[in-house]
């Protein structure tokens, strides 16, 4: 018997079962979220699909010239998302036109992409890897890497139970790791168990975050997931019209998804384009840059008007959305691993 020592520079895993471990290990958010909107019994979460999604997700080898990564845009310590630069950046240091949105709880949204291009996570995967200024890949260049490569092989062969590598395993696979990030450990998420309070400064910044802010920014997940219009000017330099530009319909112009404010201390620059450095920008725009129009979204048609004070509180507010432990999980984190196996 001749032992073979296979050295992975990302993440990989020991040999485990084929069994399917119940959802519920992977996957167990707190009692007071909604019920998830991805079907689970489509694609049942498997410890070894998790980690072979993970290793995907960290390879730059599914970029044309290996060169980036999913992670290259959403960094694990900025809650998969990244805050070095407004627009993301792609191969041969390629500039998009949006800011990396961060990639946690996913389950529970039903389109993609700041314009929601797409409309289910597996598919989801697809948009970066072809994308001319992010991977500049094909599916099926990827596919011919991965076949040229006898780790992955074996590692597809521990996950489905056989060696065929096609578009769908591997999209599935990035679905499973993405699904496992769940962001619910901030201390919102412990005073809504019961597990501590908020300051009077804090629970003051909950009630104004109630009456201004909570129509679009939904508790617990703190998104509707929605396309709204909040009155941002368009950067004639990327003359990005949003939603519009998926459903050519002139109700939809300048229209974007509204992102969660969990984790926002991590997911700086804010808004599709990453125009604002500072919270306290983001809020300025909202209680004083406001022009009423009739696209405008419906919660704005009311001015917001905050003393100094109420926006100090309002920020003190967001900030018990940061969940720290989320953010430096290792479980979603890039590691090496050296493993063997007998031939």
């Amino acid at each position: 018997m001749k032992k073979t020592k296979l050295l992975f520079t990302l993440s990989i895993f020991a040999l485990l079962s084929f069994d399917i471990i119940k959802n519920t290990y992977f996957f167990n958010p707190p009692q007071y979220f909604p019920q998830p909107t991805y079907d689970f019994q489509k694609n049942p979460l498997d410890s070894n699909k998790i980690e072979l999604g993970r290793l995907l997700f960290y390879d730059p080898l599914l970029s044309a010239n290996n060169s980036v990564s999913c992670a290259s845009c959403h960094s694990p310590f900025n809650a998969f998302a990244h805050t070095d630069h407004d627009l993301s950046h792609g191969i041969f240091d390629s500039i998009g036109n949006r800011n990396a949105p961060a990639l946690f709880n996913l389950a529970w949204q039903k389109s993609f992409m700041w314009d929601g291009a797409v409309n289910h996570l597996d598919m989801q995967a697809l948009a970066p890897i072809t994308h001319p200024s992010e991977m500049g890949s094909t599916i099926n260049d990827v596919i011919e890497k991965l076949n040229a490569s006898e780790e992955y092989k074996t590692l597809f062969f521990i996950a489905f139970q056989d060696s065929i590598i096609n578009t769908s395993k591997i999209l599935k696979s990035l679905s499973q790791f993405q699904l496992t990030l769940v962001s619910a450990s901030a201390k919102y998420d412990q005073v809504m168990l019961g597990k501590d309070v908020f300051s009077d400064q804090e629970k003051n910044g909950h009630q104004l975050f109630k009456k201004n802010c909570a129509i679009c920014h939904t508790e617990p997940l703190f998104s509707n997931f929605k396309f709204e219009t909040n009155a941002l000017p368009v950067d004639p330099s990327l003359n990005d019209l949003g939603r519009y530009s998926i459903t050519q319909n002139p109700e939809d112009k300048n229209k974007f998804k509204v992102p969660s404010l969990r984790n926002l201390s991590y997911t700086y620059p804010y808004m599709h384009d990453g125009r604002f450095a500072t919270l306290k920008e983001a809020i300025d725009h909202y209680t004083s840059n406001i022009e009423n129009s009739d696209r405008l979204s419906p919660a704005l048609k009311l001015p917001i008007k905050l003393t100094s004070n109420e926006k100090v509180d309002l920020i003190a507010f967001l900030l018990t959305l940061n969940d720290k432990e989320f953010v430096f999980n290792k479980k979603h984190q890039f590691k090496k691993i050296s493993i063997e196996t007998k031939e």
